[in-house]
């Protein structure tokens, strides 16, 4: 395509104080304008988007693409298209790949292998320590060289208080944000659910909320001492939401995210022995769900992210403490997102908020603009249609999920983000 019309949207980009039905011209690589005049929009290929929404492409924060090491599972084009044909348009790799991001070569295989793809943007987080081990840090100043967005923890524990003191000194020094799992490498070691009445009815070992506050408080201390830009990854329990509400109230300037599994699920959802519900964080309580629900209400929770992590099948159908933790989410993102609003617990300001914009404020990036010559970043959906998830309408390579069989509001229609674009066909 060389240029496209998208006519009679209901646009709706907050961020612009726009929400009105309008007609957007682009071309791949660049927008052209917002309600152009006839001349402007002649020869341009027409989308009809009444009907429709046109909003920000949502950004995930948490996006295995299994690759490098475990390329049976998924690969940096199946999982960054399947993103992009679910409306995301950025999307954020932890650490914790196989070989770990803690060298420039790694960063540069990732980047290049995206930029071959015609998927949604990755974006590359770089490990804090060598190995993500506990020995010595990595060369930061390298990896933001390279490409690395951020560094952080994601994934693994980091119980030498006095290494992470550092490694947050010298990510501070170098202004680089870090991005925290709040993780105790003791308690809860070796547990596979919420250590509570459910894994106990099942003999199954648990991981206690102290597992994350705990080290959540540390954490904190030590960000407050070193004045680094903090963001923590995947909170799961109601006392990690008041500790973060705490931290805020004191003027600390850090933000925080949730994965959606944990907002819509509890420790009950793995029964009976349910390995697609055997995910890291845990499932937690009624409570805690509710609480996660009410801190991104309230925006103590900053961000939603899909914590995406797909599977092959193999993978899950072990017993579940031998089934390999995660969930894939990519296919479940927008649906989940709109079913939110749809229940009321999120305005479509506030979803868009902790999907599309608080994600891109966490990461430095710009927010999409509509102006002529600005980069195209943005999804047409339309809100009213519904789908069952499952296997034949999921585009990840990962079948993985706790939400398998849900129906969910939501359909794609087109996605651009810079010269890549995708339109469904009719």
């Amino acid at each position: 395509m060389s240029r496209v019309l998208i006519r009679g949207a209901l646009v709706r980009f907050p961020h612009l104080s726009i929400d009105r039905v309008a007609d957007v011209l682009f071309e791949p690589g660049r927008v052209l304008g917002l309600d152009p005049g006839p001349a402007q929009a002649r020869g341009a290929e027409i989308i009809d988007g009444r009907g429709r929404w046109l909003i920000p492409g949502l950004v995930d924060l948490a996006t295995r693409l299994r690759e490098p090491g475990a390329t049976h599972k998924g690969d940096i084009r199946s999982e960054a298209t399947a993103a992009l044909l679910n409306g995301i348009t950025h999307v954020v790799l932890p650490p914790d790949t196989r070989p770990v991001v803690d060298s420039t070569a790694v960063v540069e295989l990732i980047l290049r292998r995206a930029r071959e793809g015609r998927g949604a943007t990755v974006h590359v987080i770089g490990a804090l320590t060598c190995g993500l081990g506990e020995d010595s840090l990595a060369e930061l100043g390298a990896l933001r060289a390279a490409g690395c967005i951020a560094v952080g923890n994601i994934g693994r524990a980091i119980g030498n208080s006095n290494l992470l003191r550092r490694a947050l000194q010298y990510a501070a020094s170098l202004d680089l944000p870090v991005h925290l799992q709040a993780l105790d490498p003791w308690i809860g070691a070796g547990g596979v659910a919420h250590e509570g009445r459910v894994a106990a009815l099942q003999g199954l070992a648990g991981i206690p909320e102290t597992t994350e506050t705990l080290a959540l408080t540390r954490d904190l201390m030590l960000v407050e001492e070193t004045g680094v830009r903090a963001h923590f990854a995947r909170l799961s329990c109601a006392r990690s939401v008041a500790i973060l509400a705490d931290a805020k109230a004191r003027g600390l300037k850090v933000t925080a995210d949730v994965a959606m599994p944990n907002v819509y699920l509890n420790e009950h959802d793995v029964l009976p022995f349910r390995s697609a519900a055997h995910l890291m964080p845990p499932l937690r309580t009624v409570a805690d769900r509710d609480a996660l629900q009410a801190g991104l209400s309230s925006g103590v929770i900053d961000a939603l992210c899909s914590d995406h992590q797909p599977h092959d099948a193999d993978a899950k159908l072990k017993p579940f403490p031998s089934a390999e933790p995660g969930a894939s989410g990519v296919d479940s993102f927008l649906g989940l997102g709109l079913k939110l609003v749809g229940e009321r617990l999120l305005s479509v300001e506030s979803w868009l908020e902790r999907c599309a914009l608080a994600p891109r404020r966490i990461l430095g990036l710009p927010a999409p603009q509509l102006e002529p010559g600005a980069v195209p970043d943005f999804a047409l959906l339309d809100a009213a249609a519904d789908r069952t998830l499952d296997a034949s309408t999921m585009v990840s390579r990962g079948k993985n999920t706790p939400f398998y069989g849900w129906r969910l509001p939501g359909r794609v229609d087109l996605a651009t983000v810079a010269d890549r674009l995708w339109v469904r066909e009719s």
